[in-house]
Protein backbone atom coordinates (compact mmCIF):
# COMPACT_ATOMS: atom_id res chain seq x y z
CA UNK A 1 0.00 0.00 0.00
CA UNK A 2 1.76 3.19 -0.98
CA UNK A 3 0.51 6.67 0.88
CA UNK A 4 0.74 10.03 -0.44
CA UNK A 5 3.27 12.23 0.82
CA UNK A 6 1.44 15.16 -0.01
CA UNK A 7 -1.34 16.29 2.47
CA UNK A 8 -3.88 18.86 2.79
CA UNK A 9 -1.65 20.88 5.98
CA UNK A 10 0.91 21.42 3.11
CA UNK A 11 -0.62 23.76 0.22
CA UNK A 12 0.97 23.65 -3.29
CA UNK A 13 2.01 20.30 -2.99
CA UNK A 14 4.54 20.49 -0.81
CA UNK A 15 5.56 17.51 1.08
CA UNK A 16 6.17 16.18 4.65
CA UNK A 17 10.00 15.42 5.39
CA UNK A 18 11.97 14.72 9.31
CA UNK A 19 14.39 17.44 8.02
CA UNK A 20 14.99 19.93 5.35
CA UNK A 21 17.68 22.69 4.33
CA UNK A 22 17.43 25.59 5.87
CA UNK A 23 17.13 28.37 3.05
CA UNK A 24 20.70 29.85 3.83
CA UNK A 25 22.29 26.39 3.36
CA UNK A 26 20.39 25.97 0.17
CA UNK A 27 21.24 29.00 -1.10
CA UNK A 28 24.88 28.05 -0.45
CA UNK A 29 24.71 24.97 -2.14
CA UNK A 30 23.46 27.09 -5.40
CA UNK A 31 25.60 29.65 -4.72
CA UNK A 32 28.64 27.53 -6.76
CA UNK A 33 26.62 26.57 -9.29
CA UNK A 34 26.92 28.75 -12.22
CA UNK A 35 24.14 29.85 -14.25
CA UNK A 36 23.35 31.41 -17.67
CA UNK A 37 21.55 34.52 -18.10
CA UNK A 38 18.69 35.73 -19.67
CA UNK A 39 15.71 38.14 -19.01
CA UNK A 40 12.07 37.32 -19.46
CA UNK A 41 9.75 40.09 -20.72
CA UNK A 42 5.43 39.65 -20.99
CA UNK A 43 2.79 41.78 -21.36
CA UNK A 44 -0.58 40.60 -20.08
CA UNK A 45 -2.69 43.68 -21.17
CA UNK A 46 -1.24 46.33 -17.87
CA UNK A 47 2.32 47.22 -19.13
CA UNK A 48 5.52 45.09 -20.01
CA UNK A 49 7.38 43.36 -17.42
CA UNK A 50 11.04 41.98 -17.48
CA UNK A 51 12.90 40.08 -14.97
CA UNK A 52 16.22 38.43 -15.16
CA UNK A 53 16.66 34.78 -14.46
CA UNK A 54 19.19 31.69 -14.50
CA UNK A 55 16.49 29.20 -14.17
CA UNK A 56 15.93 28.90 -17.89
CA UNK A 57 17.12 25.63 -19.16
CA UNK A 58 15.63 23.21 -22.32
CA UNK A 59 12.81 20.44 -22.19
CA UNK A 60 12.35 19.08 -25.59
CA UNK A 61 13.63 19.88 -29.18
CA UNK A 62 10.76 17.96 -30.31
CA UNK A 63 8.43 19.74 -29.62
CA UNK A 64 10.69 23.19 -28.44
CA UNK A 65 10.06 23.64 -24.95
CA UNK A 66 11.71 25.33 -22.21
CA UNK A 67 11.12 26.13 -18.58
CA UNK A 68 12.03 28.86 -16.13
CA UNK A 69 10.81 29.85 -12.55
CA UNK A 70 9.98 33.27 -11.12
CA UNK A 71 9.77 34.49 -7.73
CA UNK A 72 6.42 35.42 -5.86
CA UNK A 73 8.39 38.10 -4.81
CA UNK A 74 9.57 39.66 -7.93
CA UNK A 75 7.33 42.49 -9.23
CA UNK A 76 6.71 40.79 -12.56
CA UNK A 77 5.44 37.34 -11.02
CA UNK A 78 1.31 38.86 -11.08
CA UNK A 79 1.98 39.62 -14.87
CA UNK A 80 3.88 36.41 -15.90
CA UNK A 81 1.42 34.54 -14.02
CA UNK A 82 -1.08 35.31 -16.50
CA UNK A 83 0.43 35.80 -19.35
CA UNK A 84 -0.41 33.68 -22.36
CA UNK A 85 2.85 34.58 -24.21
CA UNK A 86 6.92 35.33 -23.24
CA UNK A 87 9.64 36.31 -24.47
CA UNK A 88 13.06 34.64 -23.14
CA UNK A 89 15.53 36.54 -24.11
CA UNK A 90 19.69 34.17 -23.89
CA UNK A 91 21.97 36.67 -22.96
CA UNK A 92 25.99 37.35 -23.84
CA UNK A 93 28.77 39.18 -21.97
CA UNK A 94 27.67 41.79 -24.39
CA UNK A 95 24.11 42.14 -23.08
CA UNK A 96 25.28 42.61 -19.02
CA UNK A 97 23.58 46.40 -19.43
CA UNK A 98 20.16 43.94 -20.00
CA UNK A 99 20.68 41.61 -17.61
CA UNK A 100 21.27 44.30 -14.52
CA UNK A 101 18.19 46.04 -16.01
CA UNK A 102 15.78 43.40 -15.55
CA UNK A 103 17.72 42.17 -12.14
CA UNK A 104 17.21 45.96 -10.69
CA UNK A 105 14.04 46.21 -8.53
CA UNK A 106 12.38 49.56 -8.44
CA UNK A 107 12.82 50.70 -11.64
CA UNK A 108 11.08 51.20 -14.72
CA UNK A 109 12.53 48.57 -17.51
CA UNK A 110 11.09 50.13 -20.19
CA UNK A 111 11.70 53.54 -19.35
CA UNK A 112 14.81 53.50 -22.18
CA UNK A 113 12.21 52.99 -25.13
CA UNK A 114 15.42 52.68 -27.99
CA UNK A 115 16.28 49.87 -25.97
CA UNK A 116 13.17 47.47 -26.39
CA UNK A 117 10.33 47.53 -29.11
CA UNK A 118 7.37 44.89 -29.78
CA UNK A 119 7.10 42.25 -31.93
CA UNK A 120 4.21 41.98 -34.09
CA UNK A 121 2.46 39.97 -31.34
CA UNK A 122 2.30 42.40 -29.00
CA UNK A 123 4.90 41.08 -27.01
CA UNK A 124 7.80 43.36 -25.50
CA UNK A 125 11.38 42.62 -27.05
CA UNK A 126 14.75 43.72 -26.07
CA UNK A 127 16.53 44.98 -29.02
CA UNK A 128 20.01 43.80 -30.41
CA UNK A 129 20.40 40.87 -27.49
CA UNK A 130 22.26 37.59 -28.37
CA UNK A 131 19.29 35.69 -29.21
CA UNK A 132 15.44 35.81 -28.14
CA UNK A 133 12.69 33.09 -28.14
CA UNK A 134 9.04 33.83 -28.50
CA UNK A 135 6.86 31.19 -26.53
CA UNK A 136 3.25 30.31 -25.27
CA UNK A 137 3.37 28.99 -21.67
CA UNK A 138 1.81 25.81 -21.67
CA UNK A 139 1.51 25.34 -18.00
CA UNK A 140 2.41 26.49 -14.86
CA UNK A 141 3.02 25.12 -11.18
CA UNK A 142 3.53 26.10 -7.88
CA UNK A 143 7.10 25.15 -6.18
CA UNK A 144 7.51 27.03 -2.90
CA UNK A 145 7.68 30.17 -3.23
CA UNK A 146 7.89 30.07 -6.72
CA UNK A 147 5.91 29.26 -10.03
CA UNK A 148 7.89 27.22 -12.70
CA UNK A 149 6.37 27.85 -16.35
CA UNK A 150 6.81 25.51 -18.99
CA UNK A 151 6.81 27.28 -22.28
CA UNK A 152 6.62 26.33 -26.11
CA UNK A 153 9.09 28.30 -27.90
CA UNK A 154 6.89 29.72 -31.16
CA UNK A 155 9.68 32.45 -33.33
CA UNK A 156 13.13 32.99 -32.34
CA UNK A 157 16.25 35.60 -33.66
CA UNK A 158 19.79 34.85 -33.10
CA UNK A 159 21.77 38.22 -33.43
CA UNK A 160 25.35 36.26 -32.16
CA UNK A 161 25.24 32.70 -32.71
CA UNK A 162 27.81 30.19 -31.26
CA UNK A 163 29.77 27.81 -33.45
CA UNK A 164 29.79 24.53 -32.41
CA UNK A 165 32.70 24.00 -29.71
CA UNK A 166 33.53 27.60 -29.98
CA UNK A 167 33.89 29.82 -26.34
CA UNK A 168 31.49 32.65 -27.20
CA UNK A 169 31.22 35.28 -24.80
CA UNK A 170 28.59 33.27 -22.55
CA UNK A 171 27.24 35.44 -19.53
CA UNK A 172 26.98 33.74 -16.32
CA UNK A 173 26.27 33.96 -12.74
CA UNK A 174 28.11 32.29 -10.20
CA UNK A 175 28.79 33.48 -6.57
CA UNK A 176 26.83 36.57 -6.54
CA UNK A 177 28.59 37.95 -9.63
CA UNK A 178 27.99 38.59 -13.39
CA UNK A 179 31.05 36.03 -15.18
CA UNK A 180 32.10 36.43 -18.92
CA UNK A 181 32.64 32.90 -20.39
CA UNK A 182 35.46 32.42 -22.60
CA UNK A 183 38.48 31.08 -24.39
CA UNK A 184 40.54 31.60 -21.27
CA UNK A 185 37.99 29.65 -18.96
CA UNK A 186 37.75 26.59 -21.53
CA UNK A 187 39.11 23.23 -20.33
CA UNK A 188 40.41 20.76 -22.65
CA UNK A 189 40.30 17.34 -21.50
Amino acid sequence: MSTNPVSAAHPAGAHRFASSLSAEEFKSLFRGHPGGVAVITADAGEGPVALTATSVSSVSAEPPLLIFSISALSSAAPVLERAETVVVHLLDANDIDIAKLGATSGIDRFAETHRWSRLVTGEPVYNDVRAWARCAVIGRMDAGTSTVIAAHALQSSVARDVEPGAAGDALVYHNRTWHRLGDHSRLDV
